[in-house]
């Protein structure tokens, strides 16, 4: 529930701020724009929020952590999620004109692990688990994050926005879609391993 909370509240937030900074493009503006203190009407809104993400985030991932199929997988695929969730803190911590380097620093320590972690974890949702529905989905997010990252550093000029966006919103993606999965598990009381049809 936290990490789907964290998720609706940025992604809210995301869009009012973006409403309010004038000529603002998802194709030419960084999503770190929104938090420039130096340009951003509403950038302490977007910073906030996404400090918020990153706390529901690392909370949510501990409480969640015996809702993952037991394994080395759900070990380096949650660790890989948590130290996203603290490069996503940072990232409010420190817009992009206050600390470049750390803002940057922060922000490939949102996208690395994030993706990364999307592969791990499907690796893990084999067709004994409750999770084996999201295997597919789990893996084709995360490849896309990757992929956006590989062709954002070298070639981040052409049109920066859109590209960063391919690399952020599959993780908040599935951070919903492993909410619903967390949820019904929850509720439900369905068993995390399932016998196999």
């Amino acid at each position: 529930m936290l990490i789907g909370l964290g998720i609706v509240q940025f992604s809210a937030a995301m869009a009012v701020v973006q409403a309010g900074y004038p000529h603002y493009s998802d194709l030419t503006n960084f999503i770190s724009d929104l938090g420039n203190t130096a340009t951003s009407p509403w950038h302490w809104v977007f910073n906030v929020s996404i400090i918020l993400l990153g706390v529901l985030a690392f909370v949510g991932i501990l409480l969640a952590w015996g809702g993952f199929a037991p394994g080395a997988t759900r070990v380096v695929g949650l660790f890989l999620l948590l130290v996203a969730s603290l490069g996503a803190i940072f990232v409010g911590l420190f817009p992009e004109n206050v600390n470049p380097t750390v803002h940057g620093l922060a922000s490939l320590a949102v996208f690395a692990p994030g993706g990364a972690a999307l592969l791990v974890l499907a690796a893990g949702m084999g067709p004994a688990t409750s999770w084996r529905w999201l295997r597919v989905p789990s893996a084709v997010l995360g490849l896309i994050t990757l992929a956006s990252l590989a062709y954002y550093i070298p070639y981040q000029a052409n049109y920066p926005g859109f590209v960063e966006r391919l690399i952020v919103f599959p993780i908040l993606i599935w951070g919903i879609l492993a909410a619903i999965q967390l949820g019904r598990h929850t509720w439900s009381r369905t068993p995390l391993l399932v016998t196999p049809t």
